[in-house]
């Protein structure tokens, strides 16, 4: 019996050592699949709340005209329905710490009905400072309109002089502003300002503003690239990594949370412009139009891509208070429907699919000779909104992210009350 005692050593320290190997080869592949190397920080992503048997996603629709507490309303919906919109000792995976640091991606392209309702991100600013711990960290209002196209042919901006709001002279910046003359660390960041500057990361000790972007061209033919900028509190922001610091020379990717806040609306070429195509707003599609153009890339997938592999918002607020049924993305005041809603997700597929089905193509359908059909979230055809919506939530899955456009997988959540 002795004489198999080394044997059974043996035998045991190879075992112990294929599956050190076997956990180590998973942790690459889990990674790689996410689109990091196996030393990059992930991306925070959605809090782990379980939603019913049989459902992927919930959506929280929630009426309001923008200013009667409407977004307040929202976050306590979700609250009483598993999904805790402030992370606290008591709620360890809720989306919001009290020291986090913000970006509200909100749509500034265009003025007037075509942007980001100004009381709604009046509200989801007031809620993230109502934060129960207090909140100590900082939240940055931003969209990069591309420094081209929007209302003037140049691009966006935080100052419109018509905004989307019962006020309607109520800039962005005008609720910026307001916050800071309180002593909140609240700012707002305009991206075109240098869209056209490739910069390269912190880490390399590339301190500029500007936008970082890779040579390769991925699968769905976009060219990844993203903003790291300072602000004006000296918050060094890589979208992608996380919050520089300088003294340590590291990054910290949990303390970055991304909010996308769209307007729901029509797209001439792109049939809706909602929570997934509000994305385009992330990258540069200046310094990308050599090869990897990003705006062409969302035909055939590329927002799911830039998603999976910069930063995946962990909550996506669409503003539905007026929607643009025809001939968006401009929404001129004289051509918006007023809807007075809000909606809200984790997942912006599912998102988009209810909102467009069951808020704008019903709206589209009014207009003679509109564009409901190829607004069809279930659609396959190319050329559908659907259909491109497809390509893109193909990258959410292969990256082993939930993501889902089957009606009967989402729990719709109206004014507290589950459907």
């Amino acid at each position: 019996m002795m004489k198999f005692k080394p044997l059974l050593r043996i035998l045991f320290v190879v075992v112990v050592l294929a599956s050190v190997v076997f956990v180590h080869w998973q942790r690459r592949a889990s990674v790689a699949a996410a689109g990091r190397a196996p030393n990059e920080a992930a991306a925070p992503g959605n809090s782990p709340w379980t939603p019913p048997s049989g459902i992927v996603s919930t959506v929280f629709v929630e009426s309001t005209d923008g200013t009667d507490g409407g977004v307040q309303r929202l976050i306590r919906s979700m609250q009483n329905h598993g999904l805790n919109f402030y992370q606290t000792q008591a709620a360890p995976y809720g989306l919001i710490a009290s020291s986090d640091v913000v970006i509200l991606k909100i749509n500034a392209q265009w003025d007037q009905r075509g942007g980001t309702n100004t009381d709604v991100i009046r509200g989801v600013i007031q809620e993230i400072l109502n934060h129960p711990e207090g909140f100590t960290g900082e939240i940055i209002v931003a969209d990069n309109g591309q420094a081209q196209f929007g209302s003037f042919n140049r691009g966006g901006s935080l100052e419109w002089a018509l905004n989307n709001a019962i006020d309607q002279s109520q800039s962005t910046m005008d609720v910026i502003r307001s916050f800071q003359a309180m002593g909140h660390r609240v700012t707002g960041v305009l991206w075109d300002e240098f869209t056209t500057v490739r910069v390269q990361e912190f880490s390399a000790g590339d301190m500029r503003d500007g936008f970082i972007v890779e040579d390769e061209v991925r699968s769905t033919g976009i060219a990844i690239s993203y903003p790291k900028f300072t602000t004006e509190f000296g918050t060094h922001v890589s979208f992608r990594y996380g919050i520089w610091n300088p003294a340590t020379r590291t990054y910290n990717s949990e303390i970055l949370k991304v909010i996308n806040m769209p307007v729901l609306k029509s797209h001439f070429l792109l049939q809706v412009t909602a929570a997934v195509k509000n994305y385009m707003g992330v990258p540069s599609d200046q310094l990308t139009r050599g090869r990897g153009r990003a705006h062409d890339s969302v035909f055939t997938g590329g927002m799911g891509t830039l998603m999976v592999y910069t930063r995946m918002p962990v909550l996506n607020i669409t503003d539905m208070i007026w929607v643009g049924p025809d001939r968006g993305p401009r929404v001129n005041f004289n051509a918006a429907v007023q809807i007075n809603k809000i909606a809200a997700s984790t997942d912006a597929f599912a998102l988009d699919y209810w909102t467009t089905r069951y808020v704008l193509m019903p709206e589209a359908a009014r207009v003679p000779g509109g564009r409901a059909p190829a607004m069809n979230p279930a659609g396959t055809e190319p050329g559908t909104f659907g259909h491109w919506m497809r390509l893109s939530m193909a990258e959410l899955h292969r990256a082993g992210l939930p993501a889902t456009m089957n009606p009967a997988e989402m729990l719709i959540v109206q004014n507290g009350t589950a459907q």
